[in-house]
């Protein structure tokens, strides 16, 4: 099993989680963070004053698959969340040693 975790623009996580649906996830968690990378921020203008915005807003995707789903998942999310512009995020994949479903005790694939 894999996490998947990735960042996306926030504008995005309608269309991800409709084309994550379609290829067969069933769950995920979504939290809206805040970051910087390449991006690194902004100036706004605000009643008349300039501010530095140093963290863009963003949305963290975290969704665990069997070793088989990653490279589908890995490519829906890449062609669905890209807009071509700095900023488009980051995704990372990490081992995942274990799983429960909480509710039933099933364990690892079976949880998911």
């Amino acid at each position: 099993m894999k996490l998947i975790i990735a960042t996306i623009k926030p504008f995005k996580l309608e269309e991800v989680r409709e084309a994550l649906t379609e290829i067969g996830v069933r769950g995920m968690m979504v939290t809206e963070v805040k970051g910087f990378g390449a991006q690194s921020g902004h100036t706004e203008i605000y009643r008349g004053a300039e501010y530095a915005v140093n963290f863009v807003p963003k949305i963290k995707l975290e969704i665990v698959v069997s070793d088989p789903m990653v490279d589908t998942v890995l490519d829906k999310i890449i062609t669905t969340a890209r807009t071509g512009k700095i900023g488009d995020g980051k995704i990372f994949v990490l081992d995942v040693a274990q799983a429960v479903r909480v509710r039933t005790g099933e364990s690892n694939d079976d949880a998911l």
